[in-house]
């Protein structure tokens, strides 16, 4: 099958986009506003973007309780959505009014930051913590803004459980992270395979 975006006439009973685009980790987002309140929030278009330096980006359908904290603050955690806190990932997400802590919600443990003024999620097997470098919606092909609103940080610091350290790397089929897939379905990576990079031929 084939069909233009614009029509979006693909004859399915669900739009199979995000289930393409799949699986996608989860950047479960703390963050505090200037009012002192502090949000949790999973958002499944989540990803690294550059490595030197270290930077993050979430897009948020709008600018929701995360992007508002995170442009007053210029800070926010990432947080590893491990399989152990799924459902507490699950019970963060509940559309709420600003300012209630879904950290109590899904009976979570927030601590802040080491180096920035944001919550993070203490059961977490690894945290980022990142200051806000830009925050901006991407464009459409007419030039008009798109609905959703990207915020990139670099991360400053880092946090790891060292229970899912062996041998000097992140075992993740320890951590066995979690990731979104498309619809209301999910993933868990904890079957990991490993494969080496070939070498171009030497002349």
């Amino acid at each position: 099958m084939f069909y233009a975006t614009d029509a979006n006439q693909h004859g399915l009973a669900h739009d199979p986009f995000k289930a393409i685009v799949a699986p996608r980790p989860i950047g479960w987002i703390g963050s505090k506003g200037s009012d002192g309140s502090i949000n949790l929030s999973p958002y499944s278009f989540f990803n690294a973007v550059c490595d030197r330096p270290k930077i993050v980006m979430f897009s948020s359908d709008g600018k929701k309780d995360s992007v508002r904290n995170a442009e007053e603050s210029g800070v926010f955690t990432a947080n590893l959505v491990s399989r152990n806190l799924v459902e507490k990932m699950n019970a963060s997400s509940i559309a709420v009014s600003y300012g209630v802590n879904e950290f109590e919600l899904a009976g979570l443990t927030a601590k802040t930051g080491t180096l920035i003024d944001a919550p993070y999620v203490a059961e977490a097997f690894a945290v980022l913590e990142c200051r806000v470098t830009e925050i901006l919606n991407p464009r459409t092909l007419s030039g008009e803004p798109a609905l959703n609103v990207m915020v990139f940080g670099q991360v400053v610091g880092i946090h790891i459980d060292e229970t899912i350290i062996r041998n000097g790397r992140l075992d993740m089929s320890l951590a066995r992270p979690v990731a979104r897939m498309g619809y209301m379905d999910y993933s868990e990576g904890s079957e990991v395979f490993e494969m080496i990079r070939p070498k171009p031929p030497q002349s």
